[in-house]
């Protein structure tokens, strides 16, 4: 066969995503990534890998999940291409596979190299950093390293408040010093920073006037973290604003 139909691969598996198919989806990866490795196309093979990282990550299929970041690290290696911006993002989807399993010192160095690889190639204020310092800061929160995470939360919102829709990731941000916090001085000494943390990303959700679909994906992903807080009603309204939102499209 010829080259991989990416953009057709990608469109499909968005289909199973969109149904919560995740059975089908991860079928559907395999099979591709078992074609891109018949071909030997790498550019497609190392695509398949990372969305399969990102979906075993998401069902918690530790196993499977680390099998694939070895995976991608011996691809990045076989490519030679351990310096360009392609790499740095896998580094950082590998690093955030190790974090979701508890790994957090072993995600760590793959954050290191993500932050090497893109002051090499990208500007300060390029919106992947904003990405980058969040989850590299949440891997020095479970290390217990709080001041070096708040100057990496500092730096993503720097990069985030000048970028398209960045003010959401903000608010993401705002939630998680919210959460460093909690960690570093307990419920009951941090609930005063607390409460103001999740008072700015609650106004920074209000009024944000783009209420489209990634609005409601970041309303669904954080109306927990709400929650988790107290601020029952106020998830409530996130979880409906995401499925009016959905539900239009």
């Amino acid at each position: 066969m010829g080259r991989i139909p990416t953009e057709r691969v990608l469109d499909k598996l968005d289909e199973h995503f969109s149904r919560n198919d995740y059975d089908s989806a991860e079928k559907h990866l395999l099979y591709w990534l078992g074609e891109a490795n018949l071909i030997d196309d790498k550019r497609s093979a190392l695509l398949f890998l990372n969305e399969l990282a990102g979906l075993y990550r998401k069902l918690s299929k530790e196993e499977k999940a680390i099998e694939t970041v070895s995976s991608l690290l011996d691809l990045i290696a076989k490519m030679g291409i351990e310096n360009n911006v392609g790499a740095g993002t896998t580094y950082i989807n590998c690093a955030t596979v190790y974090k979701a399993f508890g790994k957090a010192e072993e995600a760590l160095p793959l954050f290191e190299k993500a932050k090497d690889v893109y002051e090499k190639n990208l500007p300060s204020d390029d919106k992947r950093f904003g990405g980058l310092y969040n989850n590299m800061a949440l891997a020095l929160v479970d290390l217990e390293r709080f001041s070096e995470a708040y100057e990496l939360y500092e730096k993503a919102i720097s990069v985030m408040a000048n970028a398209d829709d960045g003010d959401l990731e903000v608010a993401i941000t705002y939630l998680n010093i919210a959460s460093a916090k909690e960690a570093e001085l307990g419920a009951e000494e941090s609930e005063a920073q607390i409460r103001d943390y999740v008072e700015k990303a609650m106004k920074i959700f209000d009024e944000h006037e783009n209420r489209d679909g990634y609005y409601a994906f970041v309303c669904e992903k954080c109306a927990s973290v709400f929650g988790y807080f107290g601020y029952f009603i106020y998830e409530k309204e996130l979880e409906k604003r995401a499925r009016e939102i959905y539900e239009r499209s």
